[in-house]
């Protein structure tokens, strides 16, 4: 994962633990006090809030124990690898794309930001400028040149 992504999880995770967590309990507090817990929806509700908070502090405790933040910044080469932006051509239409390749918690298809484990991602990386990258996708290959590889913090739609 990016350095960007690495701070916004752990800005996550610590608010998770430090504001989520205390009022989920105080949830749990409020609908016990409400009577009989076998008819008490609203406890129901909060226990299940409570388990999908620690679900998620969880995966985000595992993902920052595991996690190697790359800065894209110090990055540089002619390669695709994660981080880089690439400038790609559809060899079919000629309609260009941007894309950057980043990790799962960061990607946005829409706005092209590519997880490294996409389709797209993988058939580009490991390739350098003016390589033809063949992209298999549910209904069928697709063919895109790489037109240009950079690396640093620049938007996709650039």
């Amino acid at each position: 994962m990016t350095i960007t992504s690495h701070a916004f999880l752990k800005g996550e995770l610590h608010r998770l633990k430090t504001y989520e967590r205390p009022k989920a309990a105080k949830a749990i507090e409020i609908a016990r006090a409400h009577g009989d817990l076998s008819e008490n929806a609203e406890y129901d509700a909060a226990k299940e809030a409570q388990g999908m908070l620690e679900a998620r502090i969880r995966d985000l405790e595992g993902k920052m124990a595991t996690a190697q933040p790359v800065d894209i910044s110090k990055l540089s080469g002619e390669k695709v690898v994660f981080g880089a932006n690439v400038l790609l051509s559809d060899v079919d239409s000629g309609e260009e794309r941007r894309i950057t390749i980043v990790g799962e918690d960061e990607a946005d298809a829409a706005n092209g930001f590519v997880s490294y484990n996409s389709p797209l991602a993988r058939a580009v990386i490991g390739k350098l400028v003016d390589d033809v990258a063949k992209v298999r996708l549910p209904n069928g290959t697709k063919e895109y040149e790489i037109l240009e590889v950079s690396f640093g913090y620049e938007t996709p739609s650039e």
